[in-house]
C-alpha cells in the first residue's frame, strides 16, 4: 500500500500524529498508534496557508465543503465533483420562543447532499484518501447514516462497498444503503460489536473502512460544520453549540474548526461553550461529564435513538474533556422526550429531523430551563439527519382519521370538530345565514 508523506498530500502540510506520545506517522490508513494504542489525529502546519486562505478566497469557492479544501486532509490533485455540505443555518425564532431563547439557530444537515445527514461530509474526505491510498473496496461499521453516505459516494466513485450494521437498524436506513448497490451485512449484535468486527476486517483485508483505518481523515470532515457556522454568522463565533454525541467526534471537530479559524485570523477569538446531547439509554459521555471526569464507562445501548447508540465511544474521553474545558455541559433525555423534540422542531421550524435531532432539541430545551444557556446568548443547535430515515420512532403518534367525502358540507363539519379556529369569523356568519 503506497503511503503519502506530509509534503505530497496537499497545499496545506499535514500528517498523522499520536494524541498521547506525539509520534508522527506521515499519511497512511492507520487510526491508532502502534506503540501506545492512542488515537491518531491529523495535524496541520497552518502557517503554510496563512494569508492565502482568506474570507474572500473561501467565498469564491464552491457552495460545498470544498470551499474549505485547503483546510482539509485531501491530496493536492483531488478534484471534488460532489456538492456536499454548505447546509442552511436557520434562525429558529419560533422554536426559540417555545424554549425561551431569543437568539437560537439551527444548523440543518437534515438536507445535506446526497443522503441527508452530516455523514456525507466525513465520507467525502475519507473516500478522497481511500482513492489516494489505492483502495478499490471501501466500507464502514454504521448505525445507519454513515452506511447510506458510504454506499452512495462509493457508487459515484466506482468503488466496491461492503457495509456492516446492526441487524435492528431502521428499515429506511437499510433500504437507503442497499439501493446504491452496496453489499450490506447485517450483524446480530450492537454497534460496538460490529465495530470490533470491522477492526479485524481492516487488518485482514486490503479495504478502506472509513471509520476504522481511515478514521483520522474521516473525522476531519466534521470540521466543515464549524467552518460553515462561523461563515454563515458573518465570520463570528456563537456563544454556545449544542451537538449530538455518538462516538464523540463531531463535537470535538467543530471546536477544532473554530480554533483553526481563530489561528488564521478569520474570526475574532472568543470563548464558545460546547454542550453534548445523548439519549438516556446510551449516554456514556454525558455520565462522564456529570461526574467531572473523562473516564468513559461503556454502556449497553437501550434506546430507539440508534444513530447515537454507541456504548463505548472512540472519542468519548476527549469529547468529555473538551466540553468541560470550554465551560459547557452534557445532558441526556428519554426516548419520550426525544419524540417530543422531533415534533416541536417540525411544528415550529418546518424541519423534520431524525431521532438524534430530537435528542438534541430536547436537550437544548433542558439546558435553557436549567439556566445553563442564557436567553440572549447566540446558540447553535446541530441537527445531523433527516426524519424520513426514522419514521418508525413516530409510530402511533398520529392517528389515521376517517376519509371525508368530497363535499364542502362534510369538510366544514370535519373542520369544526377538530380545528374550529381555521374557519374565519366571516365564514361562520355566512354559514349561520345559510349562504352555503
Amino acid at each position: 500500500m503506497p503511503f503519502l508523506s506530509v509534503y505530497e498530500c496537499s497545499t496545506t502540510k499535514y500528517e498523522l500524529r499520536c494524541n498521547e506520545c506525539g509520534k508522527v506517522y506521515g499519511n497512511r490508513p492507520l487510526s491508532a498508534c502502534p506503540d501506545c494504542l492512542a488515537p491518531l489525529e491529523v495535524c496541520y502546519e497552518l502557517e503554510s496557508v496563512r494569508g492565502r486562505v482568506t474570507r474572500a478566497t473561501i467565498a469564491r469557492g464552491p457552495a460545498s465543503i470544498w470551499r474549505y479544501q485547503d483546510l482539509l486532509p485531501v491530496p493536492a490533485a483531488f478534484q471534488p465533483d460532489l456538492g456536499v455540505g454548505f447546509t442552511p443555518l436557520v434562525r429558529a425564532c419560533n422554536l426559540g420562543r417555545r424554549l425561551g431563547s431569543e437568539n437560537l439557530y439551527v444548523k440543518n444537515d437534515a438536507v445535506c447532499f446526497p443522503t441527508l445527514s452530516f455523514k456525507d461530509r466525513v465520507v467525502s474526505v475519507a473516500l478522497a484518501n481511500a482513492q489516494a491510498f489505492g483502495f478499490t473496496t471501501v466500507g464502514c461499521s454504521s448505525t445507519g447514516n454513515l452506511a447510506n453516505a458510504t454506499a452512495a459516494q462509493a457508487a459515484r466513485l466506482g468503488l466496491k462497498a461492503c457495509i456492516l450494521a446492526p441487524s435492528d437498524l431502521e428499515a429506511a436506513k437499510l433500504l437507503n444503503t442497499r439501493v446504491y448497490g452496496a453489499r450490506l451485512v447485517r450483524i446480530a449484535g450492537n454497534y460496538d460489536q460490529v465495530n470490533r468486527l470491522c477492526t479485524l476486517i481492516a487488518d485482514e483485508y486490503s479495504w478502506g473502512l472509513v471509520n476504522v483505518n481511515l478514521r483520522p481523515y474521516y473525522a476531519e470532515g466534521s470540521k466543515t460544520v464549524g467552518y460553515e457556522i462561523a461563515e454563515q454568522l458573518g465570520w463570528r463565533l456563537p456563544d454556545n453549540v449544542v451537538c449530538p454525541m455518538a462516538g464523540g467526534s463531531l463535537i470535538r471537530k467543530i471546536h477544532k474548526a473554530f480554533q483553526e479559524l481563530i489561528a488564521l485570523g478569520l474570526v475574532e477569538a472568543k470563548p464558545v461553550r460546547f454542550f453534548g446531547a445523548q439519549a438516556t439509554g446510551c449516554s456514556p459521555i454525558v455520565q462522564a461529564v456529570k461526574k467531572g471526569s473523562d473516564c468513559i464507562e461503556p454502556q449497553r445501548p437501550e434506546t430507539i435513538t440508534r444513530s447515537l447508540a454507541i456504548g463505548n465511544p472512540a472519542d468519548g474521553a476527549a469529547a468529555a474533556r473538551m466540553i468541560q474545558e470550554t465551560g459547557g455541559w452534557a445532558e441526556d433525555v428519554s426516548d419520550v422526550e426525544m419524540v417530543s423534540g422531533i415534533q416541536e422542531l417540525a411544528e415550529d421550524e418546518g424541519i423534520f429531523t431524525e431521532t438524534a435531532g430530537g435528542v438534541t432539541t430536547a436537550v437544548t430545551a433542558r439546558l435553557l430551563s436549567q439556566g445553563r444557556i442564557g436567553r440572549e446568548e447566540l446558540t447553535v443547535v446541530c441537527i445531523t439527519g433527516n426524519g424520513l430515515k426514522t419514521t418508525d420512532a413516530l409510530q402511533g403518534r398520529f392517528a389515521e382519521e376517517d376519509a371525508v367525502r368530497p363535499r364542502l358540507s362534510d369538510f366544514e363539519q370535519y373542520i369544526r370538530s377538530f380545528e374550529p379556529g381555521l374557519i374565519s369569523h366571516q365564514a361562520e356568519l355566512e354559514l349561520a345565514g345559510g349562504l352555503y
